[in-house]
């Protein structure tokens, strides 16, 4: 069973910081590209390669980065100068191959940023 879960949403203020971590556990033969998503936007916010190449939407680029660590199967988002347009529910993914079973895209379960005076 594989599992992703956020963790490092909360409450900021404009101008403020915040950085979102995701953890892939579970029984997994291989990790492709994981990447950040938000709901209230629908929009892909940001994708890293295994191979560390990234891709963001314009309205994060200059504020967010996406980084991971592939020992350690953990994506993270590190969000500077957060807008209140950037409230959200973010969801992390991942394009991965779990031990004996195909390759398939994985989400989890979500965490909430709010970014409000």
């Amino acid at each position: 069973q594989v599992q992703l879960v956020e963790s490092g949403g909360g409450l900021v203020q404009p101008g403020g910081s915040l950085r979102l971590s995701c953890v892939a556990s579970g029984s997994i033969f291989s990790i492709y590209t994981m990447g950040w998503y938000r709901q209230a936007q629908r929009e892909l916010v940001a994708t890293i390669t295994n191979g560390g190449s990234t891709n963001y939407v314009d309205s994060v680029k200059g504020r967010f980065t996406i980084s991971r660590d592939n020992a350690k199967n953990t994506v993270y988002l590190q969000m500077n100068d957060l807008k209140p347009e950037d409230t959200a529910v973010y969801y992390c993914s991942a394009h991965l191959t779990p031990f004996g079973g195909p390759t398939n895209g994985y989400w989890g379960q979500g965490t909430q940023v709010t970014v409000s005076s």
